[in-house]
């Protein structure tokens, strides 16, 4: 007989561009993307809807009170008592939440990556593992830079705007001092090897302990 305990749960936090994203599909690789539930921040950015669209790109998407971290938390808790979520789907290019929602099943392990993940007292005692990723300010930049015109329809103007205005202001205000909260810090984000199959091994070793067996009264 096996006991279902609590799933573990990872934090991957990190500044835009660190990396964030191949740590975590580095560790599905390893850990097997079967047993894992991800669940990014950006997922939780408020609607602005109601804000006309010409106006939307000056909000501050990189503060605390942009994302529904409340909502976020709600998710996790649910899936950590073995319950199914629906999380939004936000829009990047409109900067709107749309009508559908992705359903996400619990498993062994949940992974949630964002920014601010360790930044946010009400989410920190859901993390059993909390890893920041740290990169230098000119590659994440460079990074953010390329990801913005490729994939959400920003021109380099906007992109470098957005970086002085709101982006590196608020890296050095809430990301960078929340790495004091991390266990592990990873640097060279996702080229260090070796802290990654340090991290994977981590993992796999609280996932077998989830699966342990109930000991048996005589």
């Amino acid at each position: 007989m096996t006991e279902r305990l609590r799933p573990v749960t990872i934090a991957v936090a990190g500044g835009t561009g660190s990396g964030k994203t191949t740590i975590s599909n580095a560790i599905l690789d390893r850990v097997g993307s079967d047993h894992i539930a991800c669940i990014p921040h950006d997922a939780y950015y408020k609607d602005l809807d109601e804000i006309p669209l010409l106006d939307r790109n000056i909000a501050n998407f990189d503060h605390p009170d942009a994302l529904d971290t409340p909502l976020m938390r709600d998710h996790i808790a649910a899936l950590q008592r073995w319950e199914t979520v629906r999380i939004p789907e936000y829009d990047f290019i409109e900067y709107r939440r749309l009508e559908q929602t992705q359903i996400v099943e619990p498993q062994p392990v949940i992974l949630i990556e964002g920014i601010l993940i360790l930044a946010e007292p009400d989410l920190r005692p859901l993390f059993d593992v909390k890893i920041f990723v740290d990169t230098d300010a000119d590659l994440r930049f460079i990074r953010r830079l390329k990801r913005d015109i490729s994939q959400r329809g920003r021109t380099p103007e906007s992109v470098i705007n957005q970086y002085m205005a709101t982006v590196r202001p608020m890296h050095m205000e809430f990301v960078e001092p929340s790495k004091r909260y991390a266990d592990v810090i990873i640097p060279e984000g996702g080229f260090n090897m070796v802290a990654i199959e340090m991290v994977s091994d981590r993992i796999r070793s609280l996932l077998d302990n989830t699966r342990r067996p109930v000991a048996q009264t005589p």
